[in-house]
């Protein structure tokens, strides 16, 4: 999540720039503007937004989103899918990173418009609020947040695999932005090259957030610490993630267009996200806990 002006209840009101937060040195923009689809690698393609992101994958045996974007985000994946030629009508999988509206209030356009037996998969504490449509975020409250409900048909745990057609993704668990947090992982071959893609959930502390001693949902200092040695661990050479401002979108695909065919294999990116986003979470942790 990360959203201009957002009217928090009990909580300050929070800007763009904060929102992706100064340790990037990044601002974005409202988010949800229109961006034309392209191709990352063989099979994987960009369809979200300016910042909202949605990523299409297309297998032997039909296509695979993840993620919707806010509402009107979801409208546009499903002209973005069919500019690139596909039909929303093959989606058999659709995936989530995590239940904040900016990521799945556009689920559930996504869905009347797939497959008749597509399957939504969602991680047990995220999808029990995308079921709610947004009801019961500990931190988000307020009709400003709430969505038209999707119920997930499988509940992914941590270490799950989703195939079909040929490829796999694999769900890793990576709470703190929110419980059920979901980063997924998968090969995929760019400029000729098997890489390893990682689809980074979120690593932001929302202002507002509370760390340590009282925490705005329990356990969620160490659900944040685990995250990071994970995304530490991981193999992350081609980077993308739930907001296109974290892996440089905007900058990747003027020197993709420049015909840099491997423009988003950034293992370095990668590391240095990581890197400021947990020295930022440290901070915030600090700051609370004197």
């Amino acid at each position: 999540m990360s959203r201009a002006n957002l009217k928090i209840p009990g909580a300050v009101a929070v800007t763009a720039a904060a929102l992706a937060f100064s340790a990037h040195g990044q601002s974005i923009e409202s988010g949800h503007e229109p961006f034309a689809p392209f191709k990352i690698g063989e099979g994987l393609y960009y369809v979200g937004a300016s910042d909202y992101t949605s990523f299409l994958i297309v297998t032997k045996a039909g296509l695979i989103v993840i993620d919707g974007g806010d509402a009107p985000v979801g409208h546009q994946v499903l002209q973005n899918i069919r500019t690139l030629g596909f039909d929303p009508k093959n989606i058999r999988i659709l995936l989530n990173t995590h239940e904040h509206f900016d990521h799945a209030a556009g689920l559930a356009e996504i869905k009347r418009a797939a497959a008749p037996d597509v399957k939504f998969y969602a991680s047990a504490a995220d999808g029990a609020i995308v079921a709610a449509g947004g009801h019961g975020d500990p931190f988000l409250k307020g009709d400003r947040f709430y969505y038209e409900a999707v119920k997930p048909d499988v509940t992914v745990k941590d270490g799950d695999k989703v195939s079909l057609g040929g490829w796999t993704l694999t769900a890793h668990i990576t709470g703190g932005h929110t419980a059920g947090c979901t980063t997924w992982t998968f090969p995929v071959t760019v400029a000729g090259k098997v890489r390893q893609a990682l689809d980074l959930c979120s690593a932001s502390v929302l202002p507002g957030y509370k760390l340590g001693k009282t925490e705005t949902y329990p356990g969620q200092t160490e659900d944040y610490r685990k995250s990071f040695a994970f995304w530490r661990s991981a193999p992350c050479e081609v980077f993308i993630a739930s907001h296109g401002s974290f892996f440089n979108m905007k900058a990747k695909k003027a020197a993709l267009d420049a015909g840099k065919a491997d423009a988003f294999v950034d293992p370095a990116g990668c590391r240095n996200f990581v890197d400021r986003s947990d020295a930022h979470f440290r901070e915030e942790l600090k700051k609370q806990n004197p």
